[in-house]
C-alpha cells in the first residue's frame, strides 16, 4: 500500500503543555547565553534563596545567564516546542555542550497524561497535572522558555481556590500539579507523594531518580528467544537448545494472529430515503413513510458455498494479493530486518536498511511480516510504540509527494510537498523529548531518483540526526543501485545494513506453493505438476508471483476440464453392451476422463504456454530485427543501471557495447550493413544511431539501418515511451510494458541468440 499511511498514524495530540509562545522572562532581545560557574560571587544567592555553593567545586559550571534571565542545576523550566504554542517542562540535571559546540543541558522531563499512549494510563488526573518521568534528553538552552512552577495539589488549590490560573496571571501556563511519577514506557506510577517533601532543588535530583527507578518498572515483558541471529546470514543451521517457533525443521515465520485490516468507518447514521427537498411554493410538504412490505422468503448464502468447490479455494489461495499466515523459505531474512529494526526502535535512533533483491522474491511482504509481527509486540507491552508509512514509488506521480505522506504520518496534516519539506527539517533538526520512533519503507527506490537526488538525499540523511530516530527501510531490485545512480554522498548515508534477498530455487518455490494449497479438499493437483512449474519458473527468474499465477491457471483450466467432462457424461449416458472389443477400446478415454479435473503436468504445460503466448508476446516475437535490437538494447541498459528510464543516445551505446562482443555472424545483422552502406556513404553517420564495424580490419563504422523508425514505430504500438516521439539522443525513452515480457519473448528468439545475447 505504498503512498498509504498506516492506520496507526492518524492524528494525534502533539505533545507538550499548551501554553502560549512567549519568552516574556528572557525579555525581546535575542541575547547570546553565558555559563555561571561556581566560583562566581553572585550565586551564593539569587532569587531569595540560599544555594549550597560547598557541593560544587570551582569552576564547575551550575548555571546560565541570558541578560536578566538565570537558571541554574535543579531549576524546573519551560521549553518551547517547535512550530506550536505548546512547551514543554523539565528539571536542569546537567549543563553541557552538544556535539555541534552549542550551549546545551541534560533534562529530566515531565510528562502530561495527553502525552502517555498506552491504554493502560491512569485516568484520575486533575488539570494543570504532570508526571515526572525517568526520561532524559538534551536540549539547546535556545530552547529555553522561561520557568515552570511545580507544586503539590494541596499547595496549588491554597493558591488558586477555584482550582485554575488566572489568565491574566503572570503565572499562567506556568504552574503545574505532581502528584506521582511515571515512566512512560512500561506506563507504571509511583504511589501518591506530596512534591514539596520530596524535592527541593539540585540536591534532591538523585533520590528523586532513585524513588522512581525503584516504585516503576523500567523494562517490559521479556520476550522469549530466538535462535536467530543478525550473524547467521541466510543459513539455515540446527541448534539443539533452540525450541518455540524457530525450532530446527521449522522452515516458516512465527504465525501471528489475524488482526484485521484498518478500514474507513462507515457512518452510524443510517440513510433515509424521501428526502424532503426544498419547496418552491408555499404548499405543505409531506413527507410519507416507507412503503412496508412482507418479506419474501430470501436464501442466505454462506461463505462455505461459496467456497465449496476446491477448485474455488485453491484459486483464492494461489492469488497473489492473498496474503498467507507465515512466509516460508524466509526465516533468515525476517529475522535479519526484525533483529535491526528492533533494535532501532528500542534504542531510540536513526538508522537506513537497504534490501535489495529480483522482483517476487518477497521483499516487501517480508518487512509487512516484520512490521506485523513488531505492532503485536507493542500490544502486548513488549516494545516502545511507533509509526509505520508506506511509500512505494510506483503509486506517487511526484518523488517529492513522499515529503507530504510523511509529515502525514507524524502530525496528521496535509499539507504541500514544498512545506512538508520545510517542517520535516525543523522537526528533525530540533531535539523534542520522547518522540515516538517512525519507520518509512521506501519501495520501488529507483522510481524516487531525481536529477538532483534531492529527496533520496534528504531520507538518508534525517536517520543521521542525533534526535530523528527515524527508520528508513529502502526496497530495490538491484544490488549495487546506490553505487550506480546515487552519488557518493548518498551512498555513504545510505550506511553498510544491507540485506539481500536471492531468487527463489525450485525446491523453495515448491513449498511455497504447496502451502497455499494446505487445507484444499480433493487433492486436486498433482504434486509432479507442483514441481514442474516450479523448476519452469526457478530456470527463468525464481518469480515467486509468477509460479503462483501459473499454477492459479492451471486450476482454472482444470475446473473448466472438470465442467466440460461432467456435460459430455450427462449428455451421453452410458448403454450397456456385450461386445468386450468395445470396452477394450474405452479403456484409454475413461483413463483420459478420470484424469479430467485434475492438475497435471500436461495443465502445467497449457497455462506456460498461455502466459508465454498472448498478444504481447506474439506481437513481440513478430517485430522486424531492428524493433527487436532495440528493445534488447533497452532492456541490457535497463538491467546494468538499474534504472527504468534511459535516453536514446544511452540506448544505442549500449547496442554498441553489445554488438561488438558479438563473436557469431548474424545474416539479419548482415542485411541492415548492407542496407545501411547502400543509402549512405560508409562510415557515415548522422549523428542519432548506432555505429558499428563494417570490416574488423578498418576501424571505420556504420550504422544499421532502421533503428529511428523502429523506436517511432514501438512508441505507436506502446511498447516504449519515447520523449516527443522523437529519435533523437536526448530524447528520454522508457519501456510501457514490463521487461520480464521482453525477455520472455526474446529469450528463444533465434535472431537474438544469433548476436550473442542472452536474456
Amino acid at each position: 500500500m505504498p503512498g498509504v499511511v498506516d492506520g496507526r498514524s492518524r492524528k494525534r495530540h502533539l505533545p507538550g503543555v499548551l501554553r502560549e509562545d512567549s519568552d516574556d522572562e528572557l525579555g525581546t532581545e535575542d541575547l547570546p547565553w553565558e555559563w555561571i560557574y561556581a566560583n562566581e560571587p553572585d550565586t551564593e544567592e539569587n532569587n531569595g534563596r540560599k544555594r549550597k555553593r560547598a557541593t560544587w567545586q570551582d569552576g564547575q559550571i551550575i548555571g546560565a545567564r541570558n541578560g536578566n534571565f538565570e537558571c541554574y542545576l535543579g531549576d524546573t523550566t519551560l521549553l518551547k516546542a517547535d512550530s506550536s504554542n505548546e512547551a514543554w517542562v523539565g528539571i536542569i540535571c546537567e549543563f553541557q555542550e552538544d556535539e555541534e559546540g552549542e550551549m546545551a543541558a541534560n533534562f529530566m522531563w515531565f510528562s502530561s497524561p495527553n502525552e502517555i499512549r498506552s491504554a493502560k494510563k491512569r485516568t484520575d488526573y486533575v488539570e494543570n497535572e504532570l508526571y515526572i518521568t525517568t526520561s532524559f534528553d538534551v536540549n539547546a538552552l535556545s530552547t529555553i522558555n522561561g520557568k515552570a512552577h511545580v507544586m503539590s495539589q494541596q499547595a496549588f488549590m491554597n493558591e488558586f481556590p477555584t482550582g485554575k490560573v488566572p489568565r491574566k496571571s503572570k503565572q499562567y501556563g506556568k504552574v503545574f500539579i505532581c502528584r506521582r511519577g511515571c515512566n512512560t514506557r512500561t506506563c507504571t506510577y509511583t504511589e501518591e507523594f506530596i512534591w514539596e517533601d520530596i524535592y527541593h532543588g539540585r540536591e534532591d535530583l538523585e533520590a528523586l531518580q532513585e524513588r522512581l527507578q525503584k516504585e516503576t518498572k523500567a523494562t517490559r515483558k521479556k520476550k522469549p528467544a530466538k535462535d536467530e541471529s543478525p550473524e547467521r546470514d541466510y543459513k539455515f543451521e540446527v541448534d539443539p537448545e533452540a525450541d518455540g517457533e524457530y525450532a530446527p525443521g521449522v522452515y516458516r515465520t512465527p504465525k501471528k494472529a489475524r488482526i484485521r485490516d484498518a478500514v474507513t468507518p462507515s457512518s452510524r447514521h443510517k440513510k433515509t430515503g424521501n428526502k424532503p427537498a426544498t419547496p418552491s411554493s408555499h404548499r405543505r410538504i409531506v413527507v410519507k413513510k416507507h412503503l412496508e412490505f412482507t418479506p419474501l422468503a430470501t436464501r442466505v448464502l454462506s461463505p462455505m458455498h461459496v467456497h465449496a468447490s476446491p477448485y474455488q479455494v485453491a484459486r483464492t489461495q494461489l492469488h497473489v494479493a492473498s496474503v498467507p499466515t507465515s512466509l516460508p523459505c524466509r526465516e533468515s531474512e525476517f529475522s535479519l530486518v526484525y533483529s535491526h529494526l528492533e533494535a532501532a526502535i528500542t534504542d531510540g535512533s536513526g538508522t537506513c536498511i537497504y534490501i535489495s533483491g529480483t522482483p517476487g522474491t518477497g521483499k516487501t511482504a517480508t518487512v509487512r511480516e516484520v512490521v506485523s509481527h513488531l505492532d503485536a509486540a507493542v500490544r502486548a507491552d513488549e516494545l516502545d510504540d511507533f509509526i509505520f508509512v508506506e511509500i512505494n514509488g510506483m503509486k506517487i506521480t511526484d518523488p517529492h509527494q513522499s515529503y507530504a505522506l510523511l509529515w502525514e504520518a507524524l502530525k496528521g496534516q496535509r499539507v504541500s510537498p514544498a512545506q512538508a519539506l520545510d517542517l520535516l527539517e525543523r522537526e528533525f533538526s530540533h531535539p523534542s523529548p520522547r518522540r515516538v520512533p517512525c519507520v518509512v519503507l521506501m519501495d520501488e527506490l529507483d522510481q524516487l531518483v531525481t536529477k538532483n537526488q534531492g529527496v533520496m538525499y534528504n531520507f538518508f540523511n534525517w536517520p543521521g540526526l542525533r534526535h530523528s530516530r527515524l527508520i528508513v527501510l529502502a526496497v530495490a531490485n538491484t544490488m549495487d543501485l546506490p553505487e550506480r545512480t546515487l552519488s557518493n554522498k548518498i551512498s555513504s548515508r545510505l550506511g553498510l545494513t544491507r540485506i539481500t534477498f536471492p531468487g527463489y530455487n525450485h525446491e523453495q518455490l515448491m513449498r511455497i506453493v504447496q502451502s497455499r494449497l494446505e487445507g484444499v479438499p480433493g487433492d486436486i493437483v498433482d504434486p509432479d505438476a507442483i514441481q514442474f512449474a516450479a523448476r519452469k519458473v526457478a530456470a527463468v527468474s525464481g518469480d515467486a508471483r509468477r509460479a503462483l499465477d501459473i499454477c492459479r491457471r492451471a486450476v482454472e483450466l482444470a475446473e473448466a476440464d472438470a465442467k466440460v467432462n461432467d456435460l459430455s457424461d450427462d449428455a451421453t449416458p452410458n448403454t450397456p453392451t456385450k461386445t468386450p472389443a468395445r470396452k477394450k477400446d474405452e479403456s484409454p478415454q475413461k483413463k483420459k476422463k478420470s484424469s479430467a479435473g485434475r492438475v497435471t503436468i500436461e495443465t502445467v504445460r497449457r497455462a506456460i504456454n498461455e502466459a508465454t503466448s498472448n498478444p504481447l508476446q506474439q506481437y513481440l516475437r513478430s517485430l522486424p530485427f531492428a524493433s527487436k535490437l532495440l528493445l534488447t538494447a533497452l532492456c541490457l541498459r535497463i538491467q546494468r543501471t538499474g534504472l527504468a528510464e534511459s535516453t536514446f543516445g544511452d540506448v544505442l551505446e549500449e547496442m554498441q557495447r553489445m554488438l561488438k562482443l558479438t563473436v557469431n555472424e548474424s545474416r539479419p545483422l548482415k542485411l541492415l550493413e548492407k542496407r545501411a552502406t547502400g543509402q549512405k556513404g560508409e562510415g557515415a553517420d548522422d549523428g542519432t544511431g548506432l555505429m558499428i564495424t563494417k570490416a574488423k580490419q578498418t576501424g571505420q563504422l556504420i550504422r544499421p539501418a532502421g533503428l529511428g523508425s523502429a523506436a517511432v514505430d514501438l512508441t505507436g504500438a506502446g511498447i516504449i515511451n519515447l520523449e516527443g516521439q522523437r529519435p533523437e539522443r536526448p530524447s528520454k525513452m522508457r519501456l510501457a510494458v514490463g521487461d520480464e515480457e521482453v525477455r520472455l519473448a526474446f529469450r528463444d528468439d533465434p535472431e537474438i541468440k544469433g548476436v550473442g545475447v542472452m536474456l
